[in-house]
């Protein structure tokens, strides 16, 4: 089984507040009339028997709050279910990355970002939404780490890049970042400020000059190890325009559901 599930915390967002109430605002897509419940494939993702919403985690909003997410992801996963998760901010990431290399050692990471998330600490945060990437690497918990669409870069990020062997390929690079794709388990995360803001404009940090929606799916169906987590993380409801990017987050639900 395949369990979706919300963390709604964005306590380490550098620029502002909003992405915490992403996983209602995705929900809502889901399950609008506006669309239907079918992956491409044509699989109905939506049944219960095959994706199980478990509600959002309730969190304290303290310094507990790592380790608590961390435990739900333990939980939902103890049964041998696959888990994906609705951001919140890419904070989210570390902790629930966790989880899943408990499950799965050696799991491997196929990131979608503008941004490579690496800084040893941003502003002083070392749990920074800026951050995820540093944390996980730096505990040898990951069989690897492929970015796809980095545009938005800075020499620290670059050393830290190199120091943990990071693959990563800017947005005109989809078809190197193909030939990359690693196998055995795999663990997706999707910030959506790694697509153009043309369409995915409710995030806190435009960056022109991304991915398309397509481009993201195509990498995401190439990959031939095993899908066994996922997050869509860095939507912030609060930008975004008649929840165009809402809808982006949900298609890459029923599509990841779909193909795990």
């Amino acid at each position: 089984m395949i369990k979706l599930w919300g963390v709604p915390w964005d306590r380490h967002s550098s620029f502002q507040r909003g992405p915490a109430g992403a996983p209602a605002a995705i929900r809502r897509a889901l399950t609008s009339e506006h669309g239907n419940p079918f992956a491409e494939d044509l699989r109905d993702v939506l049944q219960a028997d095959r994706l199980c919403d478990v509600g959002d985690l309730r969190l304290s909003g303290g310094d507990e709050d790592p380790h608590d997410i961390e435990a739900g992801a333990l939980r939902h996963i103890a049964d041998g279910s696959k888990l994906i998760t609705l951001g919140g901010d890419h904070a989210v990431t570390w902790p629930v990355f966790r989880a899943i290399a408990q499950r799965w050692p050696g799991c491997s990471i196929v990131h979608f970002d503008a941004h490579p998330d690496l800084y040893e600490d941003f502003g002083g945060d070392p749990f920074s939404h800026a951050s995820p990437f540093a944390r996980i690497m730096e505990s040898g918990l990951a069989g690897g780490l492929l970015q796809v669409g980095i545009r938005a870069s800075t020499p620290h990020q670059a050393e830290q890049q190199a120091r943990y062997g990071v693959r990563a390929f800017g947005p005109e690079e989809v078809e190197a970042a193909l030939a990359a794709l690693p196998s055995g388990p795999v663990y997706v995360s999707i910030d959506l400020d790694g697509l153009d803001p043309a369409f995915a404009p409710g995030v806190n940090h435009y960056e022109p000059g991304g991915l398309s929606v397509r481009e993201v799916l195509r990498v995401i169906r190439a990959i031939p190890g095993e899908i066994v987590g996922a997050d869509v993380v860095e939507l912030n409801p609060n930008r975004d325009r008649s929840d165009q990017t809402a809808q982006v987050a949900a298609k890459f639900v029923k599509e990841l559901g779909s193909l795990m």
